[in-house]
């Protein structure tokens, strides 16, 4: 594919997670997979983080597959956390560098407290056991805790551990301060990228909250509102796909895809985008990295 067969019914497919941070599969594994699943557009986005996009990108270039550089921004708004999806950045700009690594600072010590909220109903051993599910440790998360908890007999599946623990309310949470929305919204600008509101549904907003996220959001330069997502269902991205018509974002579209194992959406098994919408790729042209020849 060449600059000049990119539509906008690419099968693009720009939110997944890799080794590098939450995912099962190393950058090589997941480009070629996305290959073998007709993504046409691929950018991995891992949490906090950008030390897999040399990886991903070379190895999907090399699979034939153009390539958008990217990560995921855990960020704190009307006190739940939001993700914000960059795309089309120099992965090696300072700044974005140093900001991501200010936000993974506090998850080991955050970890470390969730570990001992599960010892307290009887869970010993939960920070070491979720250590060994991490490719890089400054991003444990709850999803390497929630593996053990199923790997280690005491819960059936991840959702099950959800509905029990790691949650607010339940044995095992912890909050975390993350980045304020206009730091990672500037962070990502002004090392040449844009800017997407990730799974706009799983936040579970008031209309309110949800209209002062998308207004503040635009406010700082973003521009994007991923529509059509793993977490969405049909009615969602019809919803969504409408409230990006009125605030006239861009429309993004990823799997969230983690693992062969535990995510319910493939790599590029996502349905089109509804309706009359701007896809974000196409105004990322010139930041895609084509193979050659």
């Amino acid at each position: 594919m060449n600059p000049t067969t990119l539509h906008a019914l690419s099968n693009a497919d720009l939110h997944c997670h890799s080794k590098v941070s939450d995912g099962t599969l190393e950058p090589e594994e997941l480009a070629a997979r996305a290959k073998a699943q007709g993504v046409e557009l691929w950018a991995l986005t891992d949490h906090d983080e950008v030390g897999g996009q040399q990886r991903a990108m070379e190895a999907a270039l090399a699979q034939g597959l153009p390539y958008l550089t990217g990560t995921e921004i855990s960020v704190t708004f009307a006190g739940k956390v939001v993700h914000i999806v960059g795309l089309g950045f120099d992965h090696t700009d300072p700044a974005l560098v140093a900001g991501l690594r200010a936000t993974r600072g506090g998850r080991e010590p955050r970890a470390r407290e969730m570990g001992e909220g599960l010892a307290q109903v009887g869970i010993k051993g939960a920070f070491e056991g979720a250590l060994k599910y991490v490719g890089n440790p400054e991003l444990i998360s709850r999803t390497h805790f929630a593996r053990w908890l199923v790997d280690a007999g005491h819960c059936s599946d991840v959702p099950e551990v959800f509905r029990r623990f790691l949650t607010e309310g339940k044995p095992g949470f912890v909050p975390h301060r993350w980045a304020t929305l206009r730091d990672a919204l500037r962070w990502v600008h002004e090392a040449g990228g844009l800017t997407v509101i990730a799974h706009p549904a799983r936040y579970g907003f008031t209309p309110t909250e949800e209209y002062a996220l998308f207004t503040e959001f635009q406010a700082h330069g973003g521009r994007g509102l991923e529509v059509v997502t793993g977490s969405h269902t049909a009615a969602e991205a019809v919803k969504y796909g409408d409230m990006a018509l009125e605030f006239g974002f861009l429309a993004s579209r990823g799997s969230d895809f983690h693992s062969p194992d535990e995510s319910h959406t493939d790599l590029g098994s996502l349905p089109n985008l509804p309706g009359q919408l701007s896809p974000v790729w196409l105004a990322l042209q010139d930041r895609i990295h084509f193979p050659r020849g």
